[in-house]
């Protein structure tokens, strides 16, 4: 496979914001995302039984959202530009109501720049734990308030919250409460990993 760039860059250049965009819609058949040192990261699909368990976990959090509707919610596809210039797309985010409207529709329509409150990464096969561990740190650094890491190889979750240690649970059979930042809401992880 060979990566297209847009028609204004040649190979070697640094990609600005709008250049990773364009460089992201023209190679559409890849998940891809860039850290903060402007390295682009090729993601590899998941397997069905991740995409499928992270899809009952979407569905959760939907269902909450939508009793509730004080957020936004977004899947695996979509692009964030946090605040150190990485471009990230967890499993599962959630952004504040008030926070996602104060953008502007032209930052909404991109990787639009702001940090989600919750993210959610599943582990799949593919995934090198530090390097998720890693990722789970640098959105707590950029402003996540709540996030969870679903690791059901070792059948551990780490559980990050602001000016908190990370909580490190054992098993898969948990109750996470999503308390304060998605209130009422509860995974139980049991019910959805089957």
């Amino acid at each position: 496979m060979k990566l297209e760039l847009p028609m204004t860059l040649k190979m070697g250049d640094l990609m600005n914001e709008e250049d990773f965009f364009q460089f992201c819609q023209i190679n559409d058949t890849l998940e891809l995302e860039r850290d903060s040192q402007g390295n682009i990261i090729v993601m590899s699909p998941t397997g069905s039984f991740t995409g499928g368990f992270n899809s009952r976990i979407l569905t959760e959090v939907g269902i909450w959202n939508k009793e509730n509707q004080i957020g936004e919610l977004f899947d695996s596809s979509t692009g964030f530009t946090l605040p150190n210039g990485a471009v990230r797309s967890p499993d599962v985010s959630w952004i504040r109501e008030d926070r996602w409207n104060a953008l502007t529709p032209e930052q909404q329509e991109k990787f639009a720049p702001i940090c989600p409150d919750f993210v959610i990464e599943v582990r799949s096969l593919s995934d090198d734990l530090k390097y998720l561990t890693d990722k789970m740190d640098e959105y707590m650094e950029n402003g996540a308030q709540l996030g969870w890491l679903i690791d059901r190889f070792e059948k551990k979750v780490y559980i990050y919250q602001t000016g908190a240690p990370v909580i490190i649970r054992e098993a898969l059979n948990v109750k996470l409460s999503g308390e304060p930042v998605l209130p009422g809401f509860e995974l139980d992880l049991a019910a959805v990993i089957k």
